[in-house]
Formats: C-alpha cells, sequence, structure tokens
C-alpha cells in the first residue's frame, strides 16, 4: 500500500507506538502496509509490535473457547481437587508459551481480584507476563505482599519487582520480604526471622486472600534462570538431585510426590512453606512447558494450590499421569 499523503510520517515515541498498535492489531494492515504509510523501515514496525506485545501495551482477548483445552479444565478440576483451571494451546518458542500462559494468568487473576483484599506473589518471568495483563486501577484497601526474599539485582523474575509491579498496577500498598532467599546458615535464618519484620510480613501472606506463585524444575539439559544464578543453589544441584529433588516452588525444593528434600537449602530458605499456600482462598499456579510437567503434578498431588493456569501438553501429561 502506498504512503497515504494525508498521514503524518511519526518517527518516535509513544505516539508512534500507539498508531502502529492500532494499525496492526485493530485494522489489520500488514508490516509491509504500516511501513509504507509511515514511511519507516518494515524492521521497525517488527520490533515495535512485538514490544507491544512483551510490555504489555496490547492485550488480545479471545472470546473463542477451545474444546480441547476445556476440556482439559474439566478433567484437571475433578482429578486434582482445583477449584479454577485454564489450559491455553502450546507452542514450541518457550518465549511465546510463557507470554501465552502469563496472558492466561492475568485474565484468571483480573477475575478473581477485588477491593479489601491482599494480595501474595512469589517470582518469575511468566507472574511478570500475567501482571502485564492486568488492568490498571487503584482498589480500596488492598495491599500486595512478597512470598519470598529476593536476589540481590533488579530483573523481572525478582520478588522484590514482580510485587512491585502487582502493586503500582493495582494501586496497592507493598510489603516486602527485605531478606535474600536463601541465607548462608540456619543459624542466620533463625537470626534474620528474630531480629527483622520478615515474621510480620509472612504472618500478613498467610492471611492473604489470593496467592501467585511459579515454579522451577531440575530436568536435564534445562535451567532454573533465578535460581542458578545463585551461587549457592548452583553449587549444591548434584546434591538435590540425588536427594530426588525434581524442582522448587517458593525456593523449596521438592520430590515426585510434592515432599520438601532433606536437604539444607530448605531449611535455610526465606520464604513462606508451601504447606501454608493452602490456608490461602485462592492459591494459583502459573507454569508451563513440557518440562515442567512433573514438578508441576507433585505440586498439585501435595495440594499446595488450588487453582491452576497452564499449557496443553502439561495438562494432557497431568491427566494421563493421574489415571
Amino acid at each position: 500500500m502506498p504512503k497515504n499523503r494525508d498521514e503524518p510520517v511519526i518517527q518516535s515515541g509513544e505516539q508512534l507506538r500507539a498508531r502502529i498498535a492500532w494499525y496492526y492489531y485493530v485494522a489489520g494492515l500488514t508490516q509491509q502496509e504500516i511501513s509504507d504509510r509511515l514511511g519507516i523501515a518494515r524492521a521497525r514496525v517488527n520490533k515495535i509490535a512485538g514490544q507491544l506485545r512483551e510490555d504489555g501495551s496490547v492485550v488480545v482477548d479471545i472470546r473463542l473457547p477451545l474444546a480441547g483445552c476445556v476440556q482439559l479444565e474439566e478433567q484437571l478440576r475433578e482429578l486434582y481437587g482445583l477449584k479454577c483451571v485454564s489450559v491455553v494451546p502450546s507452542v514450541d518458542d518457550d518465549e511465546q508459551q510463557r507470554r501465552m500462559i502469563g496472558d492466561a494468568g492475568g485474565v484468571m487473576l483480573d477475575s478473581l481480584i477485588e477491593d479489601e483484599q491482599c494480595f501474595a506473589v512469589g517470582w518469575g518471568r511468566t507472574l511478570s507476563a500475567s501482571i502485564k495483563r492486568l488492568r490498571s486501577r487503584t482498589l480500596k484497601g488492598s495491599a500486595v505482599v512478597s512470598l519470598m526474599g529476593g536476589l540481590m539485582r533488579a530483573s523481572e523474575t525478582n520478588s522484590f519487582d514482580v510485587s512491585t509491579e502487582l502493586a503500582r498496577t493495582l494501586g496497592s500498598e507493598c510489603y516486602f520480604v527485605t531478606a535474600p532467599v536463601y541465607c548462608p546458615s540456619i543459624e542466620s535464618r533463625e537470626i534474620l526471622l528474630t531480629h527483622s519484620g520478615v515474621n510480620e510480613v509472612m504472618a500478613r501472606a498467610r492471611k492473604s486472600n489470593l496467592a501467585i506463585v511459579s515454579c522451577g524444575d531440575l530436568t536435564p539439559g534445562t535451567k532454573m534462570t533465578s535460581l542458578s544464578s545463585i551461587g549457592s543453589v548452583r553449587d549444591r544441584l548434584p546434591e538435590l538431585k540425588r536427594l530426588g529433588a525434581i524442582g522448587e516452588i517458593l525456593g523449596t525444593f521438592l520430590d515426585a510426590n510434592g515432599r520438601p528434600v532433606d536437604h539444607m537449602l530448605n531449611q535455610c530458605v526465606i520464604a513462606l512453606p508451601p504447606q501454608d499456600l493452602k490456608s490461602i482462598p485462592h492459591s494459583i499456579l502459573i507454569s508451563g512447558g513440557a518440562y515442567k510437567a512433573n514438578i508441576i503434578q507433585a505440586i498439585l498431588t501435595a495440594g499446595y494450590v488450588n487453582c491452576l493456569v497452564t499449557d496443553e501438553a502439561v495438562a494432557q501429561r497431568l491427566v494421563a499421569q493421574r489415571k
């Protein structure tokens, strides 16, 4: 399509992003048509269009139910005694899959969020993607609380950053666990819990109305991007595997039955114990990818969460392993 002579050429800024969003996602123009219309390179259109989805500026709301996924949702509810389940189609690309699961997680959260609630949150890129899907608002009498300590660097996987992002989106107060996710020793953990406000934050988390968590796996060939950056974890991964650990939730390493393994890291972690998630009215596990099927099943088997957002391939394995 040749460039429209009446169309102003916008070279940068939010106005360009907004115009590309309208042309691409609403009007249905191709990237080449947008390139011609705005007088910018197609590669730039492609980059901006991708960024608009990644940062939550554009949200796709699909109202058409997918029969296979709906059937899996019903089976998972019955087999694992879940309150809410959302299953999305599976794709081969990990980043795309994470975004799709995050979008579905955001939709579930939107349906449960109300005024006068406390929201507890873990960490991870999938949770961050879910928060980007939420509609910004200002809730009355609400609060966000971290479920675990954090990393000593800013990132979208860090509990500090994920909690802050959720609190900003909901216009809520935010309470942090101002501690590292792992202490160097059991003794230092006890001292930290005794002489800081960590216990108070944990008590608030236990009384929350809704919790959102993700999980990590120890499948050979995959890497736990959040935890593997911590030296104390990276150095002990072989020990954890020998003890039967297959993955983690809230920094606690579990075996195939969902039981915490007997390792010092589980005794040094600064986080809400998975068992305590059971008392929260809505505890949502938002995670997927076929390599996480075993740890997701372990978490569901132990009954730590009562809501699940995952992908079709994982859901099929969960159903097959339960029958």
